[in-house]
């Protein structure tokens, strides 16, 4: 399709559990921003169960917002992040149409003037970009850490190390990437504001719904790249993120389950069954070099409340899915 001559449609979906006010909020944030944007707004509840479907369908009236261009839908069942994306995905356009784009953004996301555009603009310009994502900032004005690097073994080794010269020496092996100054690639970012070709989801499928929550923009940006397809940076996008409301993972004591199946799964699809437990013993080893650390100068170990023997459990345990990849278009 020739963009400079037909300005391409954007899908914004909006996935709600539990925050339906909030789901409306960026939704209403999102319609503002695609003034002059052919395209719609999809809300997804992902079977909240506490009267957020009828409260959104409400919340849609009240506002006028048009059945062709805004929908309010159910998911039927809560299958985490990737599922109830992937059902905003196949529903298509409020108005029937197949989008160009995909917009996927949080219910405690909110973009700020220009966000939309300016990743319309910047994958219309950087035809190699599959996969473009803003820059968060949190309400405290707080940037968030969102551009990574894939994770590997010596990444795991580094992360739970914690120390200097172990870090310099693996810098290039470092997730977190420093706050970018400019526009450009990263391996991966977050989901909380992300906008993906549709020719790119035809290409890899969607998301993988193995994957309940954790770990599954990663694994959509490594099969993007696996198929020629590049996930950048936009600083232009500026999108003020509140973050882990949904999730509460801000009150967090330890990692749900979840996060530890979906950790495997990641390692175990894209390094295999060796390369997830090489990763696992990395973890352990980079862990161990931590708390040696502490003994040696004082200082009591911290984490979370029995991180490691949960690891290990989980590494061992058998898979409770099998890895797939779901194919097909949406």
């Amino acid at each position: 399709m020739d963009q400079a001559a037909t300005p391409p449609s954007v899908h914004v979906i909006v996935l709600n559990w539990r925050t339906p006010e909030m789901s409306l909020q960026a939704a209403e944030a999102a319609l503002r921003e695609m003034q002059g944007i052919d395209g719609g707004l999809t809300i997804v509840d992902n079977d909240s169960g506490d009267g957020s479907y009828e409260a959104m369908l409400a919340g849609a009236q009240v506002r006028g917002w048009p059945s062709d261009r805004v929908a309010v839908v159910q998911s039927g069942w809560n299958g985490g992040f990737g599922a109830g994306n992937n059902h905003g995905i196949r529903q298509g356009l409020p108005d029937g149409r197949r989008a160009d784009l995909v917009y996927l953004l949080n219910s405690d996301a909110i973009p700020q003037p220009g966000a939309i555009r300016a990743l319309v603009d910047y994958l219309a310009a950087h035809p190699r970009a599959g996969i473009a994502c803003s820059r968060l900032r949190g309400t405290d004005d707080v940037p968030h850490t969102t551009a990574f690097r894939f994770p590997s073994a010596l990444s795991e080794f580094e992360a739970m190390s914690r120390t200097g010269p172990i870090s310099r020496l693996l810098s290039r092996k470092v997730v977190s990437l420093p706050q970018p100054l400019v526009s450009g690639r990263v391996d991966w970012s977050a989901g909380a504001s992300m906008m993906i070709r549709m020719e790119v989801l035809d290409r890899i499928g969607l998301f993988d719904e193995g994957f309940f929550l954790y770990y599954e923009e990663t694994d959509l940006c490594r099969r993007a790249a696996l198929a020629g397809w590049q996930t950048h940076y936009v600083v232009e996008s500026l999108v003020l993120h509140i973050g882990s409301v949904s999730t509460g993972m801000k009150e967090w004591r330890r990692a749900p389950d979840y996060w530890y199946d979906s950790r495997r799964r990641y390692f175990e699809k894209h390094h295999g069954r060796l390369g997830a437990l090489w990763a696992t013993a990395a973890h352990l080893g980079g862990a161990g070099v931590f708390r040696l650390r502490c003994l040696l100068s004082g200082r009591k170990p911290d984490g979370p409340p029995g991180h490691l023997a949960q690891l290990m459990r989980h590494a061992f345990r058998p898979q409770p899915k099998p890895v797939h990849v779901e194919k097909g278009k949406p």
